[in-house]
């Protein structure tokens, strides 16, 4: 937003020049407008947009390469579930050279919510003390005066799962829930950060930040009505900084405003970009940029991803320069 006023995405500069897209979509998705309506935009351009579904394909892996060195696709883009399939596929065809939007390794990254809590703490970011189990109950090992906890697995995604813990002794009770009745995987477990009941989702596309702000999944009763909102300037150097140090074009923070300051509690990669102005055309927009950009970097050379690995990034297009702090 400049001056209050929307500023649309001038569409002329991506038609023509077709490029070739493939998207790995996962059946969570299937009917979401993140992707669906963002691949009906690049058709729209005139570009071709294959789709694969990863969970309902059969994927010749050992003829990949082939695919790949004979230039199917200018670029993957994964919009997949955590632990889901797709990102396998992401990373083999990164191996053989393909551009990944996101850059697959950084993909990798975000998604093991124990692993990002790591990579942040290490960087600096503002993220709360993370402890990690299988079983929930090993958490009461917690000292007392952390709790309350907010626990959820490690491979969450979308809220699935959250729960508050008030005290050890609830830890046992509510476990097998917490890991969606199966008990396997790793669960991360942060203590509390008290706050008014109100998410703060910054989404980028591709350097560009807006916030909104919405209920929270630990306070459901709380009246909230999700709207776009002034993006603070602290908030926008700490999103701004994600970007850099898990190496992510496209992705999203939710930022807690404490009382002593921002903390991030999540980060995701390819969200749904709700209340982003013209969404659909910034995101087609800026996966069309990321996979021309990509084309003239070199393969990723091996998975480990751990961030400040990135050529800086190029200075944005007019596209998507407005509306977003830097």
């Amino acid at each position: 937003m400049v001056g209050g006023l929307a500023i649309r995405v001038d569409v002329r500069r991506y038609k023509g020049a077709s490029m070739r897209l493939c998207f790995l979509v996962e059946e969570q998705y299937r009917h979401d407008g993140m992707p669906q309506d963002v691949i009906g935009q690049l058709r729209a351009w005139g570009h071709r947009v294959d789709v694969l579904w990863p969970g309902r394909s059969l994927i010749r892996m050992s003829e990949l390469s082939g695919a790949v060195a004979e230039g199917d696709h200018d670029a993957w883009v994964l919009k997949t579930v955590s632990g889901g399939p797709g990102l396998t596929l992401l990373e083999a065809a990164a191996t053989t050279g393909l551009t990944t939007v996101n850059d697959v390794r950084a993909i990798r990254g975000v998604r093991d919510k124990a692993l990002a809590a790591v990579i942040a703490r290490a960087s600096g970011l503002p993220v709360p003390m993370t402890y990690a189990a299988v079983r929930a109950e090993e958490f009461a090992e917690v000292p007392e005066a952390e709790f309350p906890l907010v626990v959820k697995p490690a491979d969450g995604s979308s809220g699935r799962a959250v729960r508050l813990v008030e005290r050890p002794e609830e830890l046992a009770a509510g476990a097998r829930a917490t890991a969606d009745g199966t008990g396997d995987g790793m669960l991360i477990a942060q203590p509390y950060v008290p706050n008014s009941g109100t998410d703060l989702k910054v989404y980028c596309v591709a350097g560009d930040l807006y916030a909104t702000e919405r209920c929270s999944p630990l306070h459901p009763g709380r009246a909230v009505a999700e709207r776009q909102v002034p993006l603070p300037a602290e908030v926008a150097r700490i999103a701004a900084e994600i970007g850099e140090v898990f190496g992510l074009d496209l992705y999203g923070v939710d930022v807690l405003l404490g009382p002593d300051g921002p903390v991030v509690v999540d980060i995701n990669d390819f969200p749904s970009f709700r209340q982003v102005p013209d969404a659909v055309a910034r995101v087609s927009a800026a996966v069309l940029r990321l996979a021309r950009r990509g084309t003239d970097r070199a393969p990723v050379p091996a998975l480990p991803f751990i961030g400040h690995q990135r050529p800086p990034r190029p200075a944005a297009e007019a596209v998507g320069a407005v509306g977003g702090a830097r």
